[in-house]
C-alpha cells in the first residue's frame, strides 16, 4: 500500500500561555491520513481544533505528542509544498491584485534576484490563475476595488502561485453570501480536477463538505479527535444540482447526526 501523503499518528496539542501549568488540550489521540490527490473536508463543533489540525499539518504549530508526516517527510517547519487560504482573503491594501497573489513567490524564493530575473512568468501565471476563476484583467486593481467574493478568488489564486502539491482551506467561504460561495464551490472543484493537488477544506458548511470532498471527516468535541468519517459517494464531476438529490440529503442528514453526536 502506498504510503499516505498526509498522515497524521496519536497527535495531541495542549496549550500553554506564558506561565499555565495546565493550559488547554485541543486535541488528543488525533490520526488521520489523506492519499495524494484526495480532497477532504473536516467538520465539527466550534472549538473542536479542526484549525488546529490545519496548523499541525502545515508546519506552523507542533504536537506536544504523536506525529505529522506530508509527502513522507516529517513535519519540522513550514511545508513549503503546501498552500493556505482563509476565511479572510488577507490582501494587503497598498499592493496590486497581481502584487498579492505573487506575494507567495517572495517568500518561496531564496533570492531576490530570481523574482526579478523571472518576473514576466511569474506575472504570466498570475494572469491566468486570475483568468481561470473568473478575475481576467483584474490583476492592477487594488483590494478596495474588488467585492469579497473578488478579494477571496484572488486569495485562492494566491495560494496556488507556487503550484504546490497540498491546498489547505480554512472556511475560506464563510463570509460569503450563499449565492458567491456556491460559485467558489464550483471553482475549487474546477481547480482540483484540473490541477490534481491535494485538498484538506475545514467548514462548518456540510452542504459544502459533501458537494467538494471525497471524503468528510467529523471531529469530536474539544480535545478533538476523529469521531466518523463519510466517504461521499457521488459521481464526479458534481454541478450544483446535485445537493437537490435524496442521496446528498441523506449524506448531510449523516454527517449532522455525527455533529450532534459530537456535541452532546
Amino acid at each position: 500500500m502506498a504510503a499516505a501523503f498526509i498522515d497524521v499518528e496519536d497527535v495531541a496539542l495542549r496549550y500553554r500561555p506564558h506561565g499555565a501549568v495546565e493550559g488547554t488540550l485541543a486535541v488528543e489521540g488525533l490520526s488521520l491520513s489523506v492519499a495524494e490527490g484526495e480532497f477532504v473536508a473536516v467538520v465539527g463543533p466550534s472549538g473542536c481544533g479542526k484549525s488546529t489540525l490545519m496548523k499541525l499539518v502545515t508546519g506552523l504549530q507542533f504536537p506536544s505528542a504523536g506525529r505529522v508526516r506530508v509527502a513522507g517527510d516529517a513535519v519540522t517547519g513550514p511545508v513549503n509544498i503546501a498552500g493556505m487560504a482563509f476565511q479572510n482573503p488577507v490582501m494587503l491594501p497598498w499592493r496590486t491584485t497581481a502584487a498579492n497573489v505573487l506575494l507567495p513567490m517572495e517568500i518561496v524564493q531564496p533570492h531576490r534576484s530570481n523574482i526579478r530575473r523571472n518576473r514576466a512568468s511569474y506575472h504570466e501565471r498570475a494572469d491566468a490563475l486570475l483568468a481561470s476563476v473568473g478575475l481576467e484583467g483584474a490583476g492592477e486593481k487594488f483590494p478596495w476595488q474588488l467585492s469579497g467574493g473578488m478579494q477571496q478568488r484572488a486569495s485562492l489564486c494566491r495560494a496556488l502561485i507556487h503550484e504546490p502539491k497540498l491546498l489547505m482551506l480554512d472556511e475560506p467561504f464563510a463570509a460569503l453570501d450563499a449565492f458567491t460561495r456556491e460559485e467558489l464551490w464550483c471553482v475549487i472543484r474546477d481547480l482540483q480536477a484540473e490541477k490534481g493537488f491535494t485538498t484538506v477544506l475545514v467548514t462548518h458548511d456540510l452542504r459544502e463538505a459533501a458537494f467538494l470532498a471525497d471524503r468528510v471527516l467529523a471531529m469530536s468535541a474539544r480535545p478533538g479527535r476523529i469521531l466518523a468519517e463519510r466517504t461521499v459517494d457521488l459521481p464526479r464531476p458534481r454541478d450544483l444540482e446535485v445537493i437537490y438529490t435524496s442521496e446528498f440529503a441523506d449524506i448531510v442528514y449523516e454527517l449532522r447526526g455525527h455533529i450532534a453526536h459530537a456535541r452532546s
